[in-house]
């Protein structure tokens, strides 16, 4: 018997448990790249920036690191950075060697070839003025011509993280680190959120368009910032307001500087937070996304009723517009799809018959409930495809008699190049077929997907901005910012 376990191929492919997490998974969900959270004029920094990263490790599961400055003790640098969940990086040994009332942490997830110890973050350099360390989460879309303009001006990158060219920006300039950091950050296209520390000041900086989320807390004479409300709930923080786009805050000994780096254009705040990045208990500018996803549910209701005895929502992130469908449409909410959270990376197999067995230990129908029954299946996104088939085959084959799949976005159709590692657009399944062919593609009875109006509608927003202040470039393809559409996506973080 031993034998036989030995011969077993692994489970997971790298040199690490999670590398390249979600890349090749069975299921084709999107990635979100990053989260950041930074904390000043706190005691035990690290600490905070420990439960922080851990209320945010949904958003980067394959590294984690934290950057520490005891603003007490001369500023000195401490940091320690690993690949693994937050938990897997940090015990309280590490943590006692982060000694510091200031700190920036990052969680971290990779798009293909860029998993590696060199690219998490925080990033942290030397250079003329003393330390750096940077966090960030979105991309950089010019961030190639800056850095070939860069090298062919005697830079030498140490990563691959697009991260680092606001770095060289700022290393290269004759003024100040606040002066330098507004430069850099005017430079830059694209959407980030960046926490830039040195050994005596904390830099905040939105894209002009706010297209990452990130969010400013209190905590006694302290503040701490974070890319959900829901890592300020955890640290006990109170939250103050989101930082607005273009906004840049400076923290150091003489208080928070409330700056902007370039004037508001257009509001952009990415829709797929609101649909599914974000945790249900966070919110983004100041709407809660449990109430919005129960909202898109809602309207999926009354834009595509169908007749049926149970509706379920494929866990997690489309539990709550399942509530909200269930609740306008009277149809009883039921728990028809179980899934596994203890089972990581696994699976990546040649083996078709192992594919599906895979399949299987992340995700289960419960059978009691679905047998003999008309099933309404709301999820958040269609991408490629596979993973709906692959839930619509769970439910049939756990006997359910019908399977009308409700999608609470629009159609995804357009590649993000902006911090969401998305499949190109050949890939989009979208992109390439008709409503009806996607349902013949996935095995459904019935499709339908929320309209762009209708998403509007349900998350709320803005009365007179754009699209009520969302970037949709996903499924209209308007882009608020020039991108190369021929460039790869790699994300910056």
């Amino acid at each position: 018997m031993s034998d036989e376990v030995m011969q077993l191929p692994k489970l997971w492919t790298g040199s690490h448990y999670n590398e390249g997490i979600g890349r090749d998974d069975i299921f084709d969900k999107l990635r979100e790249e990053c989260g950041v959270f930074g904390v000043y004029n706190i005691p035990h920094a690290s600490t905070l920036a420990y439960y922080g990263l851990h209320a945010l490790q949904h958003r980067g599961e394959e590294s984690a690191g934290i950057c520490t400055v005891d603003l007490e003790q001369g500023g000195l640098f401490n940091y320690h950075r690993n690949m693994g969940l937050v938990k897997e990086v940090f015990d309280q040994d590490k943590l006692d060697t982060l000694v510091g009332n200031m700190a920036i942490g990052h969680v971290r997830y990779s798009t293909a070839g860029e998993s590696k110890l060199a690219n998490a973050q925080p990033l942290v350099f030397k250079y003329r003025a003393g330390d750096l360390a940077i966090a960030t989460n979105g991309n950089i879309v010019n961030a190639p011509g800056i850095r070939e303009e860069l090298e062919n001006l005697g830079s030498i990158f140490q990563t691959t993280s697009d991260t680092e060219v606001i770095a060289h920006l700022i290393a290269r300039s004759s003024k100040d680190f606040v002066g330098a950091a507004k430069d850099a950050l005017q430079r830059l296209v694209g959407g980030f959120a960046f926490l830039i520390m040195t050994n005596d000041k904390l830099l905040v900086a939105s894209d002009s368009h706010g297209l990452r989320p990130l969010v400013m807390g209190k905590l006694g004479d302290g503040y701490v910032f974070a890319s959900e409300t829901c890592a300020l709930e955890t640290v006990g923080a109170v939250y103050e307001r989101d930082v607005q786009p273009g906004e840049m805050l400076v923290l150091d000994r003489d208080g928070l500087r409330e700056d902007r780096f370039v004037e508001l254009e257009r509001r952009a705040t990415c829709a797929m937070e609101y649909i599914y990045f974000a945790r249900p208990d966070s919110d983004i500018n100041g709407i809660n996304l449990h109430s919005s996803r129960k909202r898109m549910g809602q309207k999926m209701a009354l834009e595509a009723f169908v007749d049926a005895d149970v509706v379920t929502g494929v866990p997690d992130s489309s539990i709550s517009a399942a509530i909200g469908y269930a609740e306008q449409t009277g149809i009883p909410y039921e728990l028809g799809l179980i899934k596994n959270k203890y089972t990581g990376r696994t699976f990546i197999q040649p083996s078709q018959e192992l594919r599906e067995k895979g399949v299987k230990m992340k995700l289960s129908a419960v059978r009691k409930v679905v047998e003999g029954k008309r099933v309404v299946m709301i999820d958040d996104s269609i991408v490629r495809g596979t993973t709906s088939l692959r839930i619509v085959n769970l439910l049939r084959e756990a006997g359910a008699t019908e399977v009308h799949v409700r999608i609470t976005s629009p159609p995804f159709m357009n590649p993000c190049y902006y911090g969401i590692d998305t499949p190109d657009r050949k890939e989009l399944i979208a992109s390439q077929k008709t409503v009806e062919e996607i349902r013949q593609a996935i095995n459904a009875d019935s499709l339908s997907f929320l309209t762009h109006q209708g998403l509007i509608e349900s998350v709320g927003g803005n009365e007179g901005q754009y699209n009520r202040g969302m970037c949709m470039a996903c499924f209209d393809n308007d882009y608020p910012t020039p991108v190369d559409f021929s460039s790869d996506k790699s994300c910056s973080c």
